[in-house]
Order: structure tokens, then C-alpha cells, then sequence
């Protein structure tokens, strides 16, 4: 079967990922059961489709909107250096693979439609020169698979609002007051 599926058009595979999620949704499946579980041992996607002027900050960009990402391999022409419009990022959090995957899948950049997907075991090109020490660290390790526990995510500083929030709550709460009086 997953042979079948690499021979199939992209556009088709984007098709299929949307209507696999669209099911699961209609049908109230719970996520221990979902497709996406089969992935939960890497936190490692595939984009496809991409367009061919992104450089990795693009793409970085756009893609930490849900998690921060701790590697990424634009796949690149050896002699040109130009890009293949296709890359592999890892997540420091295997549950940002989901949430890229399925709110990615299908989108639009710059005219093109954009293939996401999981990755089930990522395979690190052989070593090179050029190689820096984190991606070596990494690729010894492995990436982004470890989830971290329910009760340290429960109590994380990062959901308690700042001073800096409130002072900006208490000014916005000002200044309607003091347009209403005028």
C-alpha cells in the first residue's frame, strides 16, 4: 500500500490527508486511535510542493506557528545549490507534527499547494563536511520525539500572563475609558 501511495500524484495525497482528517473529526475518533498516532515516535514532516525561492527561514517561519523547530533539510541541488522545493523539519515537540499536518496540508504558498506528512523514520544524509555540531548531535540522539509529561506542561510559566500583559490590559482598559467620555 505505501507503495502505491508514493507513486500517486501529490495533489491526490493532499486530497486523501484532508479527507482521512475530515473522517476522523465527523466520526469523533479519539487520538489514541487516530492516524497520527502511528507517527508518535517522530517528531520529523515532509513538506513537498514548496516554492523554490524559499530559503530555511522561510519556511521556518511559517512553520513555527506551531512549535518551535529544532532541525531542518531543505533539500538543495548539489551543483546549483538552488532548491528541489522539498524539505524534512523536526519539531522539539512530536505533537507539532499534528497540528502542521493538518492545518498545513493543502495550503497555498506563493501559488503553489503544499504537500505536509508525517514522517515515520528520517534519515539523516550521510555526513559531510559542512555538517555543524547540532545537526551531528541530532542525528546521533534522534529529534523531538520525547512528549513532554501532562502535569510539567499543566504548570508551564508560559501560560501564566506577564506583568508586562497586565500593563498593557490595564492601558487598553484607559484608553476606552477615556474615549467614552469624549
Amino acid at each position: 500500500a505505501e507503495r502505491e501511495l508514493e507513486k500517486m500524484n501529490p495533489l491526490t495525497k493532499v486530497k486523501l490527508i484532508n479527507e482521512l482528517n475530515e473522517r476522523e473529526v465527523q466520526l469523533g475518533v479519539a487520538d489514541k486511535v487516530s492516524w497520527h498516532s502511528e507517527y508518535k515516535d517522530s517528531a520529523w514532516i515532509f513538506l513537498g510542493g514548496l516554492p523554490y525561492e524559499l530559503t530555511e527561514g522561510d519556511i521556518i517561519c511559517v512553520f513555527s506557528q506551531y512549535g518551535e523547530i529544532v532541525n531542518i533539510n531543505l533539500v538543495r541541488d548539489k551543483k546549483t545549490g538552488k532548491s528541489k522545493g522539498f524539505c524534512f523539519l523536526c519539531y522539539e515537540d512530536q505533537r507539532s507534527t499534528i497540528l502542521a499536518v493538518d492545518n498545513f496540508n493543502g495550503i497555498k504558498i506563493k501559488g503553489r499547494t503544499i504537500r505536509v506528512d508525517h514522517v515515520s523514520n528520517y534519515r539523516a544524509p550521510k555526513d559531510s563536511e559542512e555538517t555543524d555540531d547540532v545537526t551531528k548531535e541530532l542525528q546521533e540522539k534522534g529529534c523531538g520525539a520525547r512528549t513532554p509529561s501532562v502535569s510539567s506542561a499543566e504548570g508551564s510559566e508560559d501560560d501564566k500572563p506577564t506583568k508586562k500583559h497586565k500593563k498593557r490590559q490595564k492601558g487598553k482598559k484607559e484608553k476606552k475609558e477615556r474615549q467614552r467620555e469624549d
